[in-house]
């Protein structure tokens, strides 16, 4: 499994030769300049919300690729006014096998408005299970008690989790979740720096996660690690 980062909360992650793509937010982001949108693979494109900063570059990849969106029932209505047809649209608590692996629609604690101000359904998580790993993607979110039910029926191998703070849960509640509640050592952070009400010390929050015998990864945007 390989996995790129592209900027804030966007992961290229590549299953069983599928090439799944969450959260663009890439060409208005002013930290991924480097990254060249219009060279990236997708198969299946994730949105976890409507806002701006993880649904910008969804509807251009999408036209270029012809990548099926995997959303909320509303956002799955905006994209099909904005001319997305190839779209599967799933819901909080929903189960769906797709052909890379299975995706679970989790509970993400936040709000959701999309790009025209229009209501943008529930946020979700998506648990994502494959031959290969099994991985949790958080979206934006607080820390919330509905994440325990995951580490209680899920093995969970590692996980995107936002650590930004100010709009999601910060450092202190993203070790709460990995340790107490999903049971996961192995986290990839994310939602960070962007913007100034979101820059972290990356040392101390590597530090932090260390004394609790847990890895946090934060990676280069543009750089691609294997799992």
């Amino acid at each position: 499994m390989k996995i790129t980062y592209y900027g804030h909360s966007c992961f290229g992650v590549e299953i069983n030769n599928k090439h799944l793509l969450f959260d663009p937010f890439i060409s208005y982001n002013e930290l991924a300049k480097g990254i060249n949108v219009n060279a990236i693979s997708a198969d299946y494109i994730l949105v976890s919300h409507g806002h701006e900063d993880h649904i910008a570059d969804a509807v251009s990849i999408a036209k270029r690729t012809n990548a099926i969106v995997i959303c909320n029932w509303e956002i799955h209505v905006w994209f099909q006014k904005q001319g997305i047809t190839n779209t599967h649209p799933m819901n909080t608590g929903g189960k769906k096998m797709f052909d890379f692996g299975s995706v679970k629609c989790v509970k993400a604690e936040h709000s959701s408005s999309l790009p025209d101000g229009s209501y943008g359904g529930n946020p979700m998580g998506f648990v994502v299970e494959s031959s290969d790993k099994n991985f949790y993607y958080a979206g934006d979110t607080a820390l919330t008690y509905d994440m325990k039910l995951i580490g209680q029926y899920r093995k969970i191998d590692f996980a995107f989790l936002p650590i930004g703070d100010n709009f999601t849960m910060g450092v202190d509640n993203a070790i709460i979740c990995c340790k107490d509640f999903i049971h996961c050592s192995d986290v990839i952070g994310m939602h960070y720096d962007t913007f100034g009400y979101i820059t972290i010390d990356k040392q101390e929050a590597i530090n932090k996660f260390n004394i609790q015998g847990k890895t946090l990864t934060l990676l280069e945007i543009g750089q691609t690690i294997s799992k």
